[in-house]
């Protein structure tokens, strides 16, 4: 069947239409070679959207800036010495040392560049470090944070010999309420994961590895992600407007960054394979930001050899796909000029020069752990980032009468399978591991959780678990400490116990989507543990959105903690947070609703059954906060949200534009565009500031947010456009807050235009604690 269906995509001139046309007949004579039967060919689905043809392939060439051009320079220098085959060979990957290998030119000094995941550490390896996950990362909302965080990866990447990095994750942005990879990603709001993009890539880049950005795009659910016995893969159908503004806008700080490499994704955009999406890869991405490194295909996610060459594709993972031989074949009959061949290698090249690799690069030092090897250990000091990222990445989200912090506790007690590394004699060991191997029989008894499954799950040296590192500030203030990881219903209460812990997770994974915002043995166990100890504290790591309300109102629930996906150091940032030591800053990257079905449409994935199956996004723009507040519903916890141990005022909002009065509505058409897309995008046209005091008795960090209200009915009432960790503050103490506002963050998507447009009229000012909490308000009107 595979072959049947490349040969299709590869005669048809126009891979764009492929999969929307083939009706009838084709459908029915791929599912005969499939073995599968259909009564009728699969009916017609609107769609949002289309995928219109772009072609040719956009010639890179460098001119983004210094560093650009004299990495283009040396590149192409080097392929013009080189014969199509060994042009080819550059295109291909292999399977070997690492995830991914790329083709080498032995006799022209170039080597196999290596691949490897994953965005929260590097995977599968020895003497690593697992970082906190992308989520976690986001609800520090501390850019700072997250460039350290880019840099320390980058740092592991390059000692490991690791050429290309697989991350940082944009996509999925979210939209599903249960998706498997949300965790990966850096929160469901654009700006916010922007944000995170384009400091960890600079991060990354910055100590010598290429950062690849992933997955372009429209990558939002695992469900029918990929093509199988069911029919071809899910198509991602969204307008123009929606896929900029929303799904493209984090990708392009990433790409201003300079990031070297981008992924595409496994399912169609559009009716059209993202990895063979000529609108996304040549238009979109080459074409208006401007593109200048290189496209690499998700593992096994090309489907057509000459229609993914000429629609941008630049290098096909892990084993060649449809080119090798067959693109020497197509390069030499014209079905891929020889123009096109050349860019694809100058590309993957110029990335390489671009990020000083050749001649200094160490040789890879990745190895299977079941092999005999020497270890390269790369873990240098980040520990210490690592705990740092996890207490600020912790979210307190209820705290009735300051239950926390903690004030030295003689006698605590400890419940839920989540508090130590292995909770039932039956749980998984290898569940650290991060691979698929653990996801199929994962189960709710298999201990705590400091990452997530599949391809992006981080392999660490160690886990110190909530219950080692209690345990080891219990016996300094030498307290006694009770436990219980397995019971749902512990039983006798600890009438002395001064508090009582119960520890819940939420997993989830690359390959599913999750089936449910909760769990029922997790709710009864809380509910069992609150009904004898009158100071239970829950504490929950989760791949994303966890649902409460099966215990939150209970009045002996009296501090939830919100943990992520912490990392190595997991218990160590926790107690700080419990005992006080950090004051929490966290804030939630998503929106916890009351109940599942608040999520409407966008909690679980499509679930059609058709041989071409679609999902709609009908939704546009709202998704997230922007929904619940276009449908007026009220959030259990909403996006943004998060309690300190202090109290803070917000004051003396100044608003002043710059240059806006005399702004175009259009960007300058004769400026030439650079990564990222054009330059005066990231013109500052007003700054807004506010003053933040600490008001409470306790020092402490506030993440001041800015939300704008763009003019216009098409727009959702506030979206978030700045935030500034300020702090730490004494009591008492008070500093100003300053939010930058580009062009870019005032602007939308004009689908006529197809340029990011200024409107004029009164946009409306909203500075605050969250999305909801708005302590001052005003107007800028351009």
């Amino acid at each position: 069947m595979e072959s049947l269906r490349s040969r299709l995509y590869d005669l048809l001139p126009d891979s764009e239409q492929v999969v929307f046309t083939m009706k009838g007949a084709v459908t029915s004579l791929l599912a005969a070679s499939a073995g599968l039967a259909i009564a009728s060919p699969p009916s017609e689905v609107p769609y949002y959207g289309r995928s219109p043809p772009v072609y040719p392939s956009p010639i890179g060439n460098g001119t983004s800036n210094e560093k650009w051009a004299t990495a283009y320079s040396h590149a192409r220098s080097l392929v013009s010495q080189m014969s199509v085959e060994e042009r080819v060979n550059i295109t291909r990957g292999w399977t070997g040392t690492c995830v991914g290998n790329s083709g080498e030119v032995p006799r022209l000094g170039v080597p196999a560049l290596c691949f490897s995941d994953a965005p929260d550490g590097v995977r599968g390896q020895e003497f690593v470090s697992a970082f906190p996950a992308g989520i976690h990362v986001a609800a520090t909302w501390d850019k700072d944070l997250m460039y350290r965080y880019g840099r320390a990866l980058g740092e592991e990447f390059y000692g490991k010999g690791i050429n290309v990095a697989l991350g940082p994750v944009a996509g999925p942005l979210g939209r599903i309420a249960r998706g498997g990879r949300n965790w990966e990603g850096l929160s469901n709001d654009p700006y916010l994961a922007g944000a995170g993009m384009g400091a960890i890539t600079k991060g990354i880049q910055d100590a010598g590895v290429i950062a690849t950005p992933k997955h372009w795009l429209l990558n939002e659910q695992e469900f029918r992600r990929r093509e199988s016995s069911l029919g071809e893969a899910v198509s991602a159908n969204v307008d123009d407007r929606t896929l900029h503004e929303l799904y493209v806008f984090p990708f392009m700080d990433a790409l201003r960054e300079g990031a070297g490499s981008v992924m595409c994704s496994y399912q169609r955009a559009n009716q059209s394979y993202g990895c063979q999406n000529s609108k996304l890869l040549n238009g979109i991405l080459k074409t208006e930001l401007a593109f200048e490194g290189f496209v690499v295909s998700d593992w096994g996610a090309q489907h057509s050899g000459v229609a993914s060459a000429n629609a941008g594709l630049d290098l096909v993972m892990p084993d060649g796909g449809f080119w090798g031989n067959n693109l020497t074949q197509a390069v030499n009959n014209g079905s891929v000029s020889e123009d096109r061949l050349s860019d694809m290698a100058t590309r993957i090249l110029a990335s390489w020069y671009y990020l000083h690799q050749p001649n200094t690069f160490p040789p890879p030092a990745v190895c299977p752990n079941t092999q005999k090897h020497f270890a390269v250990d790369v873990q240098d000091d980040h520990a210490a980032l690592i705990e740092e990222i996890g207490a600020a990445g912790t979210v307190l989200v209820k705290n009735v009468n300051n239950t926390l912090p903690f004030k030295k506790p003689k006698f605590l007690c400890v419940y839920g399978y989540d508090a130590t590394l292995k909770a039932s004699p039956w749980a998984n060991p290898a569940r650290y591991g991060g691979g698929y191997e653990v996801n199929a029989g994962w189960n709710t008894l298999n201990g705590t959780m400091i990452t997530g499954g599949g391809s992006g799950g981080s392999s660490p040296p160690y886990v110190v678990s909530p219950f080692q590192a209690i345990q080891e500030r219990i016996t300094k203030d030498r307290g006694i400490l009770r436990w219980d990881f397995f019971s749902e219903n512990p039983g006798t209460p600890y009438v002395n116990a001064e508090a009582c812990l119960v520890f819940i997770n939420a997993y989830g994974s690359e390959s599913f989507d999750r089936p449910s915002l909760q769990d029922g043995f997790s709710d009864r166990l809380v509910n069992n543990v609150a009904a004898m100890c009158s100071n239970t504290i829950v504490v929950v790591h989760s791949t994303g959105i966890r649902t409460v309300d099966a215990w939150i109102d209970h009045p002996n629930v009296t501090a939830v903690v919100f943990g992520g996906l912490p990392g190595q150091e997991s218990g160590h940032s926790l107690v700080s947070v419990l005992y006080g030591n950090v004051n929490p800053s966290g804030r939630l990257p998503y929106t916890v609703a009351k109940q599942e079905s608040d999520y409407g449409a966008l909690l679980n994935s499509s679930v059609s059954l058709d041989w071409f199956p679609d999902d709609d996004f009908s939704e546009g723009l709202y998704i997230d906060y922007r929904a619940f507040d276009k449908n007026g519903i009220e959030p259990r916890f909403e996006f943004g949200f998060g309690l300190s141990y202090t109290a803070f005022n917000f004051s003396s909002l100044s608003v002043t534009k710059d240059t806006a009065s005399n702004l175009a509505e259009l960007p300058d058409p004769k400026v030439a565009i650079v990564q990222g897309g054009h330059p005066q995008l990231w013109d500052i046209v007003a700054v807004v500031s506010c003053t933040v005091s600490n008001s409470g008795k306790l020092d402490g960090t506030e993440v001041a947010q800015l939300y704008i209200g763009i003019p216009g009915d098409d727009t959702p009432v506030r979206q978030l456009r700045g935030f500034s960790r300020v702090g730490p503050l004494a009591p008492g103490q008070a500093r100003k807050a300053v939010f930058e506002l580009t062009r870019r963050d005032l602007s939308v998507w004009d689908v006529t235009a197809q340029q990011w447009r200024l409107r004029r009229g009164e946009y409306k000012i909203y500075v605050g604690a969250s999305s909801r909490d708005l302590r001052l308000d005003g107007t800028l009107t351009i």
